[in-house]
Parts: structure tokens; C-alpha cells; sequence
């Protein structure tokens, strides 16, 4: 694979089995847009990161992404340890979200960019009461704080759910005015979350990669659901 598109769409790999992973890969990597595979705990738990890498790379060459969330509220000092661990699965960035402080977000991130590992920094779920004001318990500015930390320390990548556009627009353009050059990473589109259209047009930035689950594995047909979307990705590039 060439240059990174600008807009892009990276298929998450929330199915159960191996042999169901390898499938909608192979029906969907060589279409135009996609720029990456999203590997969940849910294959890692099954058989390993290891071996899920391994298996993975024997039916596509693109970027292969490990969404451990979970790995930002340990304690910062494990963070160099875990981003070994992925760095010697080869993967090629790991999803955080080190909500658990300022500690956290430094030794997360540093730790996967001396590991020769892309950081790709969240704080928010696609969910309407993940934040205070919505019913939840974390403050509603976590996501613009933990990202703007993050990339003052290193990281290039940020994840910013679609299913609020008002909020969607507000922290791209927040991150992008204070002088970064983030790519983002869109959770929540398709089947319960924003049209994949309106998400691209509402970033503030120029680069956006969607990260769909449901909207392409649950369709009878995956191969055309990713080619729509990615039609619609790489249609965003050139606006």
C-alpha cells in the first residue's frame, strides 16, 4: 500500500472466529478506500495477538490496528511493557484511552512511539451517557483534554466518535485551530450512527478515517457495504 489516503474507511473486526475475521477481510481488502482492519479483545481473547497478526497478514498488506482501550487506566509506568508486547506482535497502531490521568496519556504514548508503534489516543465512547452531561460519570471536556495532551507528547492519531456531529466538529476543530495536523478516526457511523457523508463533512481537519463495525459486517453483502462506504470516503478526499 501506497500513501495513506486522506479519508479512508478501516472495517472493525468484531466477529467471532478467526475464520469469520479472515473472510470479511479477504472479501474487503482489495477495495479502494480502505486503509486499514481494526482487531478486537474479542479475537486477541480468542486466540492471541500473535497469532491473530499473523493469520491476518497472510490475506492483506494494509495497516492492522489493536483497540485495547482498556490498557489507558492502568498505571502509566506499563506502558513501555505493553506497547512492547504489541510492537512484538507487529501490529501496526494500538487504540488506547488513558483516562486514568495526565501519567497515563505520557506513558502510554511514549511508550508506543519508542516501540515504532502508532498511538491512536481516545477518551469517548459513541455512547449518549458516557459523559456527565448525558447521565455518565466522566467530565464532558475528557476527550479534548486527553487528545490535546496526547498530541503535545507525540501522538498523530486521534479517535473522535461521529454520533454527536455538533461534538464531532467542535473537538476536530478545537485540536486542529490549536495548531495540530491530527488524523481522526470516526467511530460510530452506519447502523446506529451518523451517515458516513455528513460525519466527513462535519471533521475539521483533512484527514478522517471512519471505523465501522455493524454498518459492514452485519450486511449481507460486506464486500459492497465497504465499497459504498469507501466510494464515500475517497469522494470526502477530493472536498
Amino acid at each position: 500500500m501506497g500513501a495513506e489516503p486522506s479519508h479512508g474507511v478501516i472495517p472493525a473486526l468484531d466477529v467471532s472466529g478467526i475464520d469469520e475475521v479472515l473472510r470479511l477481510v479477504e472479501a474487503t481488502t482489495g477495495i479502494d478506500g480502505v486503509v486499514g482492519y481494526k482487531i478486537s479483545q474479542r479475537t486477541v481473547l480468542e486466540i492471541g495477538l500473535v497469532d491473530a497478526v499473523r493469520a491476518l497478514r497472510t490475506v492483506t498488506d494494509r495497516p492492522l490496528y489493536y483497540d485495547h482501550q482498556k490498557a489507558g487506566l492502568d498505571v502509566p509506568s506499563n506502558g513501555a511493557g505493553f506497547a512492547s508486547a504489541v510492537a512484538s506482535a507487529r501490529v501496526d497502531g494500538v487504540i488506547v484511552f488513558p483516562v486514568a490521568g495526565p501519567t497515563a496519556v505520557r506513558g502510554f504514548v511514549r511508550g508506543a512511539l519508542d516501540h515504532g508503534v502508532r498511538p491512536i489516543v481516545g477518551a469517548a465512547l459513541p455512547l449518549p451517557d458516557f459523559t456527565i452531561s448525558g447521565g455518565g460519570w466522566l467530565h464532558d471536556d475528557v476527550l479534548a483534554r486527553v487528545a490535546a495532551l496526547a498530541l503535545a507528547e507525540g501522538a498523530r492519531d486521534v479517535v473522535v466518535p461521529a454520533h454527536d456531529l455538533r461534538q464531532l466538529e467542535t473537538v476536530t476543530g478545537e485540536l486542529t485551530d490549536g495548531g495540530q495536523d491530527p488524523t481522526f478516526f470516526l467511530p460510530g457511523i452506519g447502523a446506529e450512527g451518523s451517515p458516513l457523508a455528513a460525519a466527513f463533512s462535519a471533521v475539521r481537519g483533512p484527514r478522517a478515517h471512519a471505523i465501522v463495525g455493524r454498518a459492514i459486517h452485519a450486511d449481507p453483502d460486506p464486500a459492497a457495504a465497504t465499497r459504498r462506504l469507501a466510494d464515500t470516503a475517497l469522494a470526502a478526499a477530493t472536498h
